[in-house]
């Protein structure tokens, strides 16, 4: 009975491919991963903006994978480009100011497989941070976009595991 019970276990875990920590379900056959840098397409971009995107996702996927990290040949590749970045006022008060400013960021992402083409895709995930107006946004700048890459990162991830 025993004998038995040890081969079922051995088939289903070895059809169900590797598990991370996070829970995410990568195939057996997937190797290594390659994150190219991805550009500023949009004009108020901050310029250290896309090394900081770029280093949160490969520190993401290095963290949370066994992939090994490669810079070309990989199973994996990720690429893209920051598409949007805009800050536009909302909660317009009576005296037609604005009480709240939001903080937009689409990134473009182009995902492909080479081991299995079926889960390639492009898709555009956007994030925003609503703020108070009277706040400084030079100051609080850095704080807010750490915030939105992590949920970019996060969803980017999700939607790849």
């Amino acid at each position: 009975m025993l004998k038995y019970l040890t081969i079922f276990l051995i088939i289903v875990f070895h059809s169900c491919g590797i598990y991370s920590f996070s829970g995410a379900s990568i195939s057996s056959d997937v190797k290594s991963i390659s994150i190219k840098s991805f550009e500023n397409r949009s004009s108020l971009t901050p310029p250290s903006f896309s090394n900081q995107f770029t280093n949160s996702l490969i520190d993401k996927f290095s963290t949370e994978t066994n992939l090994t990290p490669l810079k070309n040949d990989s199973d994996i590749i990720f690429e893209g480009y920051i598409s949007n970045y805009s800050i536009n006022p909302i909660a317009i008060q009576a005296n037609e100011i604005a009480s709240q400013n939001r903080l937009s960021i689409s990134i473009k992402v182009i995902h492909t497989n080479l081991i299995n083409a079926i889960n390639n895709y492009e898709k555009t995930f956007s994030r925003y941070i609503d703020y108070d107006s009277s706040l400084d946004f030079p100051s609080i700048e850095e704080s807010l976009n750490e915030e939105i890459i992590k949920q970019i990162t996060e969803d980017i991830f999700n939607e790849t595991f």
